[in-house]
């Protein structure tokens, strides 16, 4: 409890959930004077962006990146005390090594000069790939990044008439990277989103944020330390079974000390909302809807050598094969030799084995790289259901929902953005606002308190 500050009156708030939106809803809550417990089923924080304890190392579940756009993210991360540092900042630069590569990179020039001289410079792209990409830029910014009806990428790409290489080199990868969705099915109108708050923004916001710390540690841990020491309460390995209501109060199946509460917002992954949900018969239809969501897996191959790789930036991409883009966590302060590849949506890699899919990538790593050291070990991870998928017209539901008091946050809830850590953040934000006006009150600095 902050010394003077009585939480006599506060609403209570439970959050269930222990990932950004989660932490993003109570940090909020927080800051306007409700009073919060915050539930996480697993011992680990970070939800579907988390650190995985594997053979005593530590490594991520997936490899994430941020933008410079990302400015709810990067807003709760100075909120909880988290240094810049822990951010490695790049101008954005898609770098594709060996023979049949190519090498765009933004330049150090305020927005639009920045991409427009960053494209002039490009190595590997021909004059009509750079005419395409402009073409393809200009006829989003003369339409307002509005795409209407919405349609598969595939279709936009083929509408304005984009190259056979720019379209492999720069649109699918940039697409299966923010979308975690192949083009041929996924939302052009929320591709455009992504471009408009990036690529067409100021230089900065198409800025790489890479993390050189593990996911859990980047926010979540950090922003449980923070409501640990302004009185609020944080319960790893305590699951929530089912959320009932009382009034206009709730409680919690699973919650040890049976207390009433408020509002309860719920942050989990959607595929866990409608067990939740279950002794709510007004939320039933909310609950199919959720549910009928389909979702897309991201695998992630962590590579440890013997010794480090000759990559000529920390992110690069990769053609021709399974993986999309590698990542030298070396550069990132990491263990020397420590590679992450990134396959992201459905594909080709599922129908083989692992052994197949480590030995097909250690091909492409060296196709690109040259000779490799010696691998010491390796791991595939595999999130089968790490978004949802990001087809056109989908019907998201809000944080709202028809029954007062229970909220939604996550990276599906209604947004411009795809599931990103920025989506999760700004849905957990719009959650934790909406309760603190339904009791008349706001965020504010406690004491002086960030």
């Amino acid at each position: 409890m902050i010394p003077g500050f009585s939480s006599a009156g506060a609403p209570q708030v439970a959050v269930i959930g222990g990932g950004y939106a989660g932490f993003a809803a109570a940090v909020t809550l927080a800051r306007g004077g409700a009073r919060i417990t915050l539930f996480e089923a697993s011992r680990t924080l970070g939800g579907r962006a988390r650190v995985v304890e594997k053979d005593d190392h530590r490594i991520d579940n997936g490899q994430h990146i941020l933008l410079g756009a990302y400015a709810e993210t990067l807003r709760m991360l100075r909120l909880v005390g988290v240094r810049p540092s822990v951010l490695e900042t790049r101008r954005l630069a898609l770098a594709y090594p060996g023979p049949d590569g190519c090498l765009l990179r933004a330049a150090p020039l305020p927005a639009p000069l920045h991409l427009a001289i960053g494209l002039l410079r490009a190595r590997g792209l021909g004059w009509a790939d750079k005419r395409a990409m402009l073409r393809l830029m200009g006829r989003l910014k003369r339409d307002g990044f509005r795409v209407a009806p919405d349609r598969p990428v595939a279709d936009l790409l083929a509408d304005t008439a984009q190259t056979t290489r720019i379209t492999r080199l720069v649109w699918e990868p940039l697409c299966v990277a923010a979308l975690n969705t192949p083009v041929a099915s996924a939302s052009a109108q929320v591709f455009a989103n992504v471009l408009r708050d990036s690529l067409a923004a100021g230089a900065s916001a198409s800025d790489l944020l890479l993390p050189k710390v593990d996911l859990s540690e980047l926010f979540p841990v950090p922003a449980s330390r923070w409501l640990a020491m302004r009185g609020h309460t944080v319960r790893t390995a305590e699951p929530i079974k089912a959320i009932h209501a009382e009034g206009d109060r709730f409680h919690l199946d699973g919650d040890p000390w049976g207390t009433r509460y408020d509002h309860v917002v719920v942050a989990t992954a959607p595929y866990h909302v409608a067990p939740l949900l279950e002794p709510l018969p007004a939320l039933a239809p909310l609950a199919q809807r959720i549910a009928a969501l389909a979702h897309e897996p991201i695998a992630t191959a962590w590579l440890a050598f013997d010794g480090p790789l000759a990559f000529p930036e920390p992110m690069i991409g990769l053609t021709g094969g399974y993986g999309q883009w590698a990542f030298d966590r070396a550069a990132l302060g990491g263990p020397p030799g420590l590679v992450a590849v990134v396959i992201s949506a459905s594909g080709a890699h599922q129908a083989i084995s692992k052994d197949a899919l480590e030995f097909a990538l250690l091909g492409e790593l060296q196709a690109a790289l040259g000779p490799l050291p010696t691998l010491k070990r390796a791991q595939i991870i595999t999130e089968k259901r790490a978004t949802f998928a990001c087809t056109p017209g989908l019907d998201r539901p809000g944080c709202a929902t028809p029954l007062p008091g229970l909220w939604l946050a996550g990276d599906y809830v209604a947004s411009d953005y795809p599931a990103t850590l920025e989506a999760a953040v700004q849905s957990g934000v719009i959650a934790g606002r909406s309760i603190l006006k339904r009791c008349g009150l706001r965020e504010q600095n406690l004491l002086g308190i960030a």
